[in-house]
């Protein structure tokens, strides 16, 4: 018999807490929108099951999938700052003090 290592991966705390509350908001938003979660899934091209899962924060759900959603519920646009470059002021500080060095 082979010796099989399993890898278990294990999602930060402060990681699963932000995905938890970005699936909730997207819950929200659906439910105001009175849309049922078969409908979303269907026009998202993605299975209610996966949509549960983007509902429920499950950090395993590609963020292709997530994006889906909030393209179809119109709030793409409100995932447009995340990372952005403009906003990272530890990056903007590594990067001024590299350029002072040459």
């Amino acid at each position: 018999m082979g010796n099989k290592m399993l890898k278990i991966e294990k999602t930060p705390f402060e990681v699963a807490e932000a995905v938890k509350i970005l699936g909730e908001h997207i819950r929200v938003a659906r439910v105001r929108r009175r849309i049922r979660q078969e409908e979303l899934a269907q026009k998202c091209c993605i299975s209610r099951k996966t949509l549960y899962g983007i509902e429920k924060g499950l950090p395993g759900i590609a963020i292709g999938h997530i994006f889906s959603v909030l393209w179809c519920m119109g709030l793409l646009d409100t995932a447009q700052g995340l990372a952005a470059p403009e906003h990272d002021e530890h990056g903007k500080i590594l990067e001024a003090a590299q350029q002072k060095q040459r």
